[in-house]
């Protein structure tokens, strides 16, 4: 099942910004075509303020909804994260489709599900708002799986290009939650050293080389992050999907392809297929040339459908 809301294009990060709302517009336009005829799509509803209060103090949460802007305009709550009119509406939305996807998964309606939406959330920490992002949608939607429908192991896998550094410290101390991550080395947020490895949360960093292509990255991925995976044996797997390793996008210096994206999902597919009962919800974070965006976004989610 596709979630999405058009209000996520309305959330204007004013121009030349990575973040704006053609990345959407890309995505949802590859997923146009005669293949994805039988994808159900549904509308995200807004998260409440109980569900983001799992991830973020209510102080947070005030503050960055009172900084919205209430006619046109911008208001920077750091120089690359950007509020206008509309963000607000598209920041609950964002969290939303994390849980309704969550929802549906858990309840046997849908085997798995893809959230096309924006504001991203990966580098939204417990009480800051960065990096694009301003609730932690990937960690909202964990933390749902855990206490409404007790799922005892639920895991994060981040296949973006940055560091989640926000959902790893929102899950640092939670008990039953792995946050495991591949990216680039000493790209921005500077965070995700091998040996960040949590507190009562399992954390698994692995931090690759700029530079590094498919070869080395398939490695890694077989030789570290699946194997801890597997060991952990989630119950519940949500994937932080953003497609910025990609050799043509500009925000960093991996060498992904486009058939990366398809191969690691459906790693984690088989994974997901061993121990979370095929239970699998996918977050889009990153990812900034729009037609690298839109190609390996359709990877992803044509194996997310088996096709």
């Amino acid at each position: 099942m596709l979630f999405t809301h058009p209000v996520c294009l309305q959330h204007d990060t004013g121009d030349y910004h990575p973040e704006c709302a053609d990345r959407i517009k890309a995505v949802l336009a590859a997923l146009e075509s005669e293949e994805f005829m039988m994808l159900l799509r549904d509308e995200a509803p807004h998260a409440t303020m109980e569900q983001l209060m799992r991830a973020h103090p209510l102080s947070h949460i005030d503050y960055v909804l009172d900084s919205v802007p209430t006619s046109d305009g911008h208001h920077h709550l750091d120089p690359d994260t950007i509020l206008s009119r509309y963000s607000g509406e598209a920041a609950l939305r964002s969290a939303g489709a994390g849980i309704a996807a969550v929802d549906a998964v858990a309840k046997g309606e849908v085997r798995n599900s893809f959230c096309a939406v924006r504001p991203p959330g990966h580098h939204a920490e417990r009480d800051n708002a960065m990096g694009f992002c301003f609730f932690n949608n990937a960690a909202i939607a964990a933390l749902h799986a855990r206490e409404v429908y007790g799922y005892k192991r639920v895991a994060i896998v981040d296949i973006d290009v940055h560091h989640g550094n926000g959902t790893q410290h929102i899950l640092w101390d939670e008990k039953g939650m792995l946050y495991a991550s591949t990216h680039q080395e000493h790209a921005y947020p500077n965070t995700g050293l091998a040996d960040e490895t949590g507190g009562e949360g399992i954390m698994v960093n692995v931090p690759l080389p700029a530079g590094t292509g498919s070869d080395d990255y398939r490695m890694a991925f077989t030789d570290i992050l699946l194997p801890r995976l597997r060991e952990f044996a989630p119950d519940f797997l949500i994937i932080s999907a953003g497609f910025d390793a990609h050799a043509a996008d500009p925000l960093a210096h991996l060498r992904l392809t486009t058939a990366d994206f398809g191969w690691v999902t459906r790693q984690l597919l088989q994974v997901a297929e061993e121990t979370a009962g095929n239970r699998v919800v996918s977050l889009l974070e990153g990812g900034y040339d729009l037609r690298a965006l839109a190609a390996s976004a359709r990877e992803h989610v044509r194996a997310l459908m088996g096709v």
